[in-house]
């Protein structure tokens, strides 16, 4: 076979005939011109215990050139080659704003590992000994998050022939067995309002229409916030009585003005709500309300038709943020005296929950929440329910006693 074999390093004298050394064979063959520069092109290949060994790496070089699937890898760093990917993935128009957001931090993680490391040099064995330390920093959730964007960049590398094959193909995320502690955890119901509570709170917010609207809309509704900062007028039926939830807004910045509308989180997402005359009644109140802001701000209001928006001097008219919702909530359960590890999304489970107990059905609170499956809203209506049975088959035994007496 043409090309040269050699054993590297061998420290045996030439007249023994059994290398005892360690020293390994490698081979150098050529494997055409490269049609860019006009010069030949090699590829090396090393680290064979034999001569044959050597020569059977050759030869299947020679076998994948012969059939057109040879791939001449390319001397690219893996900091290099992430960003490629991450605007191929990004321009693609098949992932949203949010995902890509959540992509490029785990891509993060990825470059602290392989930043200065070239694609063709990582392999199979390198790559899953980074998710084994992952894992022992990481949840295995987030380690398996990471382990799917470390899979689509080398799956794009090897579409584009940067190397040959996939290090991620084989690897697995390592199975760590779980604590005590978040074993328990996991079988927590989540947090949310009492009714109560949420009387509370919701009275707490009533010296600001906007604000009142907002954590009212969120506790009668279940939505989340995104799909409610992206509301607009001509999503409010009032004759109906109904919410159509279409969008979610994405903000990735943290600036008013740079916010983007994209598709709910799931199909199911994609629903028409029926609210009560108290929600109606609310929105009405905050229609007439946003009039006389578009009037205080008339010179610099942006109409977006938002139902929700940013009332200060600052950028009028933008939609109000999430983080916005996020610190009045925060306060709101201060001043109230409640519990502040709350968040916007706990009155998602307080819709559950008072759902529940009106004697809803799971399937029901389900598509009304938008949701496909969901661990927490089945585990706040076991809850909530398993309470109801215990209290009416109290009430049934105080019955029977009552006749027996």
């Amino acid at each position: 076979m043409k090309g040269s074999f050699r054993k590297r390093g061998c420290k045996c004298p030439k007249d023994k005939k059994r290398c005892t050394c360690g020293a390994t064979w490698s081979f150098r063959i050529d494997i055409g011109i490269d049609p860019v520069t006009g010069k030949r092109r090699q590829k090396e290949g090393y680290g064979y215990r034999t001569r044959a060994e050597a020569e059977d790496a050759a030869a299947k070089v020679y076998a994948q050139i012969l059939e057109g699937s040879y791939v001449a890898e390319k001397n690219i760093l893996f900091k290099d080659f992430a960003p490629i990917w991450l605007e191929s993935y990004e321009s693609s128009g098949r992932v949203k704003a949010s995902t890509v957001e959540i992509r490029r931090k785990k891509l993060n993680v990825l470059l602290k590992c392989f930043a200065n490391v070239q694609m063709k040099a990582i392999t199979t064995m390198m790559y899953q000994s980074v998710l084994d330390d992952l894992a022992k920093k990481y949840a295995r959730k987030t380690v398996a998050s990471v382990h799917e964007v470390a899979s689509l960049i080398f799956k794009k590398a090897v579409e584009m022939e940067i190397i040959a094959k996939d290090p991620t193909r084989k690897a697995q995320v390592p199975f760590i067995q779980k604590t005590l502690e978040e074993v328990e955890a996991e079988e927590e119901v989540p947090k949310y309002l009492e009714k109560d509570q949420l009387q509370i709170f919701l009275n707490a917010a009533k010296n600001n229409p906007q604000r009142y609207a907002v954590f009212l809309v969120l506790a009668y509704t279940g939505l989340r916030v995104g799909e409610l900062i992206a509301l607009k007028w001509k999503d409010i039926d009032f004759e109906e009585m109904t919410i159509k939830v279409t969008k979610t807004l994405f903000n990735k910045t943290g600036k008013n003005t740079d916010f983007t509308l994209t598709l709910p989180k799931t199909k199911k997402s994609k629903r028409t709500i029926d609210v009560d005359e108290t929600v109606i009644s609310e929105l009405k109140k905050l229609k007439q309300w946003q009039k006389l802001i578009k009037m205080k701000y008339r010179s610099t209001y942006q109409d977006f038709d938002f139902v929700f928006v940013n009332d200060k001097v600052t950028y009028p008219g933008y939609p109000l943020q999430d983080q916005t919702v996020w610190a009045a909530m925060k306060r709101l359960l201060k001043r109230s005296n409640l519990p502040t590890n709350l968040s916007p999304h706990s009155l998602r489970h307080t819709h559950t929950s008072l759902l529940a107990e009106a004697g809803a059905s799971l399937e029901t609170i389900m598509e009304r929440l938008g949701h496909e499956s969901d661990v927490l809203t089945k585990r706040v209506y076991l809850h909530v329910t398993k309470a109801l049975k215990k209290e009416a088959s109290q009430k049934f035994s105080e019955l029977m006693k009552s006749l027996s007496s």
